[in-house]
């Protein structure tokens, strides 16, 4: 356990997943920054880029990234492509504390699905085995002084959080789970393009990544195996994700909606970040925060189950969730700088 300040850095600064690091490293009490890069950015201040840092950091400037300055850095957050990630992390194993890679190079456990859905040879066999994924509320134990943390997907942590328990508890059928999910539009990254322009996003929601969306295998992965559709949409809306999820009851089970609800209290019973609601969900409520909302209901009418869960996808889905992890690995509080109240009205 780390008994003093933390020494953080940053490499890859300068996308909203960065932005959002910095905003939550600002209010952590026990981690301090001491570099930020950002090669496309390098020499531009922070407050210039995102002037609602300005406050927390009003001298600093990203900075173009030097191997030497991260050595003996308590902590790594690698903010870089998929490809990018891959190649830096085995450089810096052994010279620093954890790294936390915030890419879905280390997601996978199966290396042989990378290029069917990433487009890309995985060729880290070894860390892609040693990297512990990042999802406290499921592998807390594993998480315990690891050295390389695989951050999850935004869509996959609500799709986890909504349906694992209901699996674990052998209430739904793993197969033909169908998952339809919403994410704000910072989710497909800072750079502008003709999918994330104004005149694009305003007033217009549509699916997208039909059949193939690269979560999926993640999805599934969390899922022990099962099955999913995984469907995602773009809404007109800056962040959050609304994941609806639907199942078949498992084989002789007797369902109704205060028991599923009473099953998802009780998985849920211990998490700080996790709320289970009895009304609907809203990606309003969460905005901001680290903290994932979950609801269930059984409809008899039709024989589905129905879970729903709503999160800030920058925040517990990307770098709120990141930091919990690094906070668990290090020996940190798990709630360490972390907000669990949404911004709302």
């Amino acid at each position: 356990m780390i008994m003093r300040m933390v020494d953080v850095a940053i490499i890859g600064a300068s996308g909203f997943t960065g932005a959002e690091m910095l905003r939550l490293l600002a209010g952590h009490p026990d981690m301090n920054l001491v570099y930020a890069t950002a090669d496309t950015q390098a020499g531009r201040p922070v407050a210039s880029l995102y002037p609602g840092l300005a406050a927390a950091y009003p001298d600093l400037a990203m900075e173009s990234f030097e191997p030497e300055r991260v050595d003996g850095a308590d902590l790594v957050v690698l903010g870089l492509p998929h490809q990018a990630s891959m190649a830096l992390a085995p450089d810096l194993i052994g010279r620093v504390g954890c790294i936390v890679d915030l890419s879905a190079a280390y997601r996978l456990k199966d290396a042989s699905l990378y290029p069917q859905w990433y487009g890309f040879d995985h060729d880290q066999p070894a860390l892609l085995a040693e990297a512990v994924y990042g999802l406290p509320e499921r592998t807390r134990v594993e998480l315990v002084g690891a050295r390389l943390v695989a951050t999850p997907g935004c869509y996959v942590t609500a799709a986890t959080m909504a349906l694992a328990p209901l699996l674990d508890a052998g209430l739904i059928d793993p197969t033909g789970l169908i998952v339809d999910a919403a994410s704000g539009v910072s989710g497909a990254g800072r750079p502008p393009t003709a999918v994330n322009a104004f005149c694009t996003v305003d007033e217009n929601f549509r699916a997208y990544g039909l059949l193939d969306h690269r979560h999926t295998p993640e999805i599934e992965q969390n899922l022990g195996g099962a099955q999913v559709l995984f469907t995602p949409h773009l809404a007109p809306m800056n962040r959050g994700i609304l994941a609806t999820c639907y199942a078949r009851p498992a084989a002789g089970a007797d369902l109704d909606t205060g028991g599923l609800l009473a099953i998802l209290r009780q998985a849920y019973a211990d998490e700080p970040f996790v709320v289970v609601i009895d009304g609907p969900p809203s990606t309003k409520s969460t905005l901001g925060s680290n903290t994932v909302h979950v609801t269930a209901r059984y409809d008899a009418r039709t024989g589905y189950v129905m879970a729903i869960a709503a999160l800030d996808n920058l925040t517990k889905g990307a770098s709120g969730g990141a930091l919990q992890a690094a906070n668990v690995a290090l020996g940190l509080p798990e709630t360490a700088g972390l907000p669990n109240v949404g911004v709302a009205p």
